[in-house]
């Protein structure tokens, strides 16, 4: 299906064109977020404290994940050295993704979206799973299974020097919290590694893969969905615009801060009429997910391999 179908040459290059104040703007919040992460256990010495940052940190660990997606595109800002740099020693550093070795892997998924070929199959070819099933996979999530696993595949070196900026970030982190006398505080970082960011990489991957009507259609609206996130989900399943994901698949080089726009516009000129794509909440993406009557989803015997393969 053809974006020019629904939105004119003039509104796509408005939309494809990379804004610079909106993009810092929302790293600043992102930046504070993870802050507010730390400060919180540093300014209110109870165990609840430490709960409620490990959940935060983990949603900004996802939030700056999904910012290093935003970079691999080269269109977040308007530079490309720019988002080269950023997505490499800022956005990829925080979460320790490696942002070379994501964007090959990514582009190529974008590339092949529709067809046997997709390097992400794997990641959601188990849905529509039982009840039992899917019942399993959340429990191994929240239990720390899935967070042992995925912080040892965190650590398996990609590209040479991967682990750099992830040293440094972090070397800087625990330099700041100890110059503060609050070097403890440090360890919600890796409790939210743990208990929680497995739970929300796998709620964000169901909403956007997840027991979709064909992944073996091109059309986005068949191959992908998109979840109309509240201020919860926003702020840890669906942070920096991700939950958009039809959009992006329609026109990936359209900078996430814009896609709620082009969200709405699509949305009044009948682009979605009809399609199954749409989900009300991550509520209604689980309940998708999960099998009716016994359908559940084929399982493929080959496919990517990465840390949700540590998560089925």
């Amino acid at each position: 299906m053809n974006i020019l179908s629904y939105l004119s040459k003039q509104e796509l290059r408005e939309f494809t064109t990379a804004d610079n104040a909106r993009a810092t703007w929302v790293v600043a919040v992102n930046v504070a977020l993870v802050a507010a992460g730390f400060a919180l256990p540093a300014l209110w010495h109870h165990p609840l404290a430490w709960v409620l940052a490990s959940i935060l940190l983990a949603g900004r660990a996802l939030g700056f994940a999904i910012l290093t997606h935003d970079a691999a595109h080269l269109n977040f800002f308007t530079s490309r050295k720019a988002n080269q740099w950023i997505g490499k020693w800022i956005f990829g550093a925080l979460p320790n993704v490696p942002y070379a070795a994501y964007r090959r892997g990514h582009l190529e998924h974008h590339r092949t979206a529709g067809t046997s070929d997709d390097p992400d199959l794997a990641f959601v070819t188990g849905y529509p799973a039982t009840r039992a099933s899917l019942a399993r996979k959340l429990l191994r999530d929240v239990s720390g299974i899935n967070g042992v696993k995925g912080i040892i595949y965190q650590f398996q070196p990609t590209d040479r020097g991967a682990l750099y900026p992830f040293i440094a970030m972090h070397g800087l982190i625990i330099a700041t919290l100890w110059a503060l006398d609050v070097p403890e505080v440090y360890g919600c970082w890796w409790l939210g590694q743990l208990f929680v960011f497995p739970l929300i990489l796998r709620l964000r991957v169901m909403g956007e893969h997840g027991g979709v009507p064909d992944h073996m259609d091109r059309d986005p609206r068949r191959n992908t969905a998109t979840t109309l996130a509240g201020p919860l989900a926003r702020l840890l399943v669906a942070p920096n615009f991700v939950n958009y994901h039809v959009e992006h698949h329609m026109a990936a080089t359209v900078p996430s801060y814009k896609l709620p726009a082009m969200h709405k516009l699509l949305r009044e000129r009948g682009y979605f009429d009809s399609a199954q794509c749409l989900a009300t909440s991550y509520w209604a993406v689980i309940r998708r997910c999960m099998a009716v009557d016994g359908n559940t989803a084929a399982r493929r015997k080959h496919g990517a391999r990465g840390v949700l393969d540590n998560m089925r």
